[in-house]
C-alpha cells in the first residue's frame, strides 16, 4: 500500500496539480479572511477566533477535493492501466486506502499552513494569547474528518466513469448533498429537524468546532468514510470481475 500512495503523491507534484490545490486553497482563504470585505474577513469581526475560516474552509474544499480525486481511477480507467493495477500483489482495499492516503496526504499539505493563522490571530487578540485554543483545536479534527469523507466520496466517484468531469461533477454534488442538503431538509421538516441534521456533516462539523470532540462525531465521519471506500472495494470487484 505504501508504493501506491508513494506513487500518487508523486503524480500529484509531477504536476502541477498538486501545486495548484495548495496554491488555490491557500491564496482563496487568504484573500476572502484578510483582503475581501464581507462576513469572512476576520479582521472586520472585532474577535480573535478561526471561526471565519473553519466556515469557510469546508465550502472551498467541496470543489478542490473533487479536483484532485477525480483522476484516482477514471484516468486508470481511460489509459487502459486499471486492469494491470489490479494485477499487483496488492488487495483491492490497499489498493483504495492507498489512492485515498494519497489525496488526505496532499489535503493535508494544504491546511498545514493555515496554523499561522492561529499565530495571527493570537498576536491580534486583548490581551495578546486571547484566544479560544480548545475550539480552535477541535475545529481542525472536524477539518480533517471532514476532509477523510469528501476523499472518500471522491475516490468512489473517479470509479463511476473514465470521464474526469463527471466524477469532479458527481463527487461535488454528493459533498453538497452530505454537507448542506441535510441542513437544508431539516428547516423544511421542522417535526424531525434533528434528526435529518444529524445525518449531514455540518451538524457534526459544528458540534466538533466548539472543542468538544464528541465519539458521536468521530464515528458518523469515520462511518462515511468507511461506507464509501467499501463502495469504491465494490465498484472495483465487480469491473475485475
Amino acid at each position: 500500500m505504501k508504493s501506491i500512495v508513494l506513487r500518487e503523491i508523486k503524480s500529484f507534484f509531477g504536476s502541477p496539480i498538486g501545486y495548484l490545490v495548495i496554491a488555490i486553497f491557500l491564496i482563496l482563504n487568504g484573500l476572502f479572511l484578510w483582503v475581501f470585505q464581507g462576513d469572512y474577513n476576520i479582521l472586520n469581526t472585532g474577535f480573535a477566533d478561526l471561526t471565519p475560516f473553519f466556515t469557510l474552509a469546508p465550502w472551498i474544499l467541496i470543489f478542490l477535493i473533487p479536483a484532485v480525486t477525480m483522476r484516482s481511477f477514471s484516468d486508470e480507467k481511460k489509459q487502459g492501466t486499471l486492469e494491470l493495477l489490479l494485477t499487483k500483489p496488492l488487495s483491492i482495499w490497499q489498493i483504495v486506502n492507498g489512492k485515498f492516503l494519497g489525496a488526505l496526504l496532499l489535503i493535508c499539505m494544504a491546511i498545514v499552513p493555515t496554523f499561522i493563522y492561529v499565530k495571527v490571530i493570537s498576536s491580534l487578540g486583548m490581551p495578546e494569547g486571547n484566544i479560544d485554543m480548545g475550539s480552535t483545536i477541535g475545529s481542525y479534527f472536524g477539518l480533517l474528518f471532514l476532509i477523510a469523507a469528501y476523499s472518500a466520496i471522491g475516490i468512489f466517484t473517479s470509479t463511476l466513469s473514465e470521464n474526469q468531469i463527471v466524477a469532479f461533477i458527481v463527487a461535488v454534488f454528493l459533498c453538497f448533498i452530505f454537507f448542506f442538503g441535510f441542513e437544508g431538509l431539516a428547516t423544511v421538516v421542522p417535526k424531525t429537524s434533528n434528526v435529518i441534521a444529524s445525518l449531514g456533516m455540518q451538524d457534526h462539523y459544528k458540534s466538533m468546532s466548539r472543542g468538544v470532540l464528541d465519539t458521536r462525531d468521530i464515528l458518523y465521519f469515520v462511518s462515511v468514510t468507511v461506507a464509501f471506500l467499501s463502495f469504491t472495494v465494490y465498484n472495483l470487484k465487480s469491473f475485475q470481475s
